[in-house]
């Protein structure tokens, strides 16, 4: 087993340090949520604090307990992927928080060159084109700060609580984590109100370990941790999630209750920047088609007479 990486110096130490305590508070996070009987171990005596105790972690994991001391501490930039593995099988950690665990070890190598995967880009037409077509469906995509940075006419009055909130920029851009959290309104549009806030701290939380310098995402963590107590209790559970999916409910203040099931799609983009793309659909025959089918009868542009085309000749 290699050693663990010692102290460095030089002009990135502090690049490398940023994200020491991500990955400190997320690591011992997982720690506390085991208990010995879960992973094969023997229970022993009284403990003071919940979880597994460090010593039990490194020997799940083949390490020495120094060692594995030292990587909870932040020390990670120079470990490798198959000791990161060895520790995630010891941490029982799920695929998301796998990725996540790599992230942060990425972040934190000191020469660092990775071009960032969020960035603020212009959408191409044909994307807005695309969105437009679906007029039965309502779709947006989204940046790794969550905001909806293109959507559709049907989508708009989908989500119309929130393109209306207070909580959008002054460039008229809506933001997913900032309405769930700064607009009261959003506990009354989002029926399952706790799991959509509890996914959506989760993308956040995911996409801080891909960019822990990404300085526009920390001021957006930063805005909600200073403005919502319900933000800052779910940021501290470390829970991860690369993706968010599934079903939707909504109370719509014109149409009434909708069951949406969604899914996320990757969307590259131009300079390798990767949005999400997400789109919303009603179970055929169920009151909420109906329902979508008349949000988008309303939304649907008027059709206007066109000149007949001859051929030419």
């Amino acid at each position: 087993m290699e050693p663990p990486p010692g102290n460095r110096t030089g002009s990135h130490t502090d690049d490398r340090s940023d994200n020491r305590s991500d990955i400190r508070d997320f690591l011992v996070s997982r720690r506390a949520r085991l208990t010995p009987e879960g992973v094969g171990l023997p229970t022993g005596g009284r403990r003071r604090v919940p979880g597994l105790r460090r010593e039990e972690v490194a020997a799940l994991a083949g390490v020495s307990t120094e060692w594995y001391t030292r990587l909870e501490k932040g020390h990670i930039g120079g470990v490798s992927e198959d000791v990161l593995e060895a520790v995630a099988r010891a941490l029982a950690l799920n695929e998301d928080e796998h990725a996540y665990l790599l992230d942060l070890a990425r972040a934190a190598r000191p020469a660092r060159r990775r071009p960032h995967r969020r960035r603020d880009v212009d959408i191409p037409a044909p994307v807005q084109w695309m969105l437009d077509g679906m007029t039965m469906t309502p779709a947006f995509v989204r940046d790794g700060h969550l905001d909806i940075v293109a959507s559709n006419a049907l989508c708009r009055a989908l989500y119309s609580p929130m393109f209306d909130s207070d909580t959008t920029t002054d460039r008229g851009r809506a933001n997913l984590s900032r309405y769930f959290f700064l607009d009261p309104g959003s506990r009354d549009f989002f029926v399952d109100w706790e799991e959509g806030a509890r996914a959506t701290v989760a993308v956040l939380r995911a996409e801080a370990g891909l960019e822990p310098h990404d300085r526009a995402l920390r001021e957006l963590i930063g805005e909600l941790s200073t403005h919502s107590a319900d933000f800052r209790a779910l940021w501290a559970r470390h829970d991860v999630r690369l993706r968010h999916e599934g079903v939707k409910r909504l109370n719509h203040p014109d149409v009434g209750h909708l069951d949406m099931t969604f899914r996320s799609l990757d969307l590259p983009l131009p300079r390798r920047t990767v949005h999400d793309l997400l789109v919303y659909t009603a179970e055929p025959g169920t009151p909420s088609e109906h329902r979508l089918r008349l949000l988008a009868s309303w939304t649907a542009p008027r059709a206007t007479p066109t000149e007949p085309v001859h051929p030419s000749h």
